[in-house]
């Protein structure tokens, strides 16, 4: 079993099901819609299902389903959550 890297970004969910955004990196127009569909420090983030062979990912926060690329999802730093399926 591989260990987990000590940043973890949503890309990780599907190993740790449950998480809480740190940040969103960079400074861009994507980064700042990521802001705004609610990737805010502190929010809920989990991990729904993923598309076969590595494809895109959905999940869940605020109450509502995303999809995004595994790229996308690479943007958005996590903590993984202890008692929640997660790591912590």
């Amino acid at each position: 079993m591989n260990p987990l890297p000590d940043v973890l970004t949503i890309a990780d969910l599907p190993r740790v099901l449950v998480g809480k955004v740190l940040s969103v990196e960079g400074n861009g127009k994507f980064s700042e819609r990521l802001r705004e569909l609610g990737f805010c420090c502190g929010t809920e983030v989990r991990f729904e299902r993923q598309a076969p062979m590595g494809g895109p990912i959905i999940v869940s926060l605020r109450g509502y389903r995303l999809c995004l690329r595994i790229s996308e999802a690479k943007q958005i730093r996590i903590e993984g959550m202890a008692g929640l399926g997660g790591i912590g």
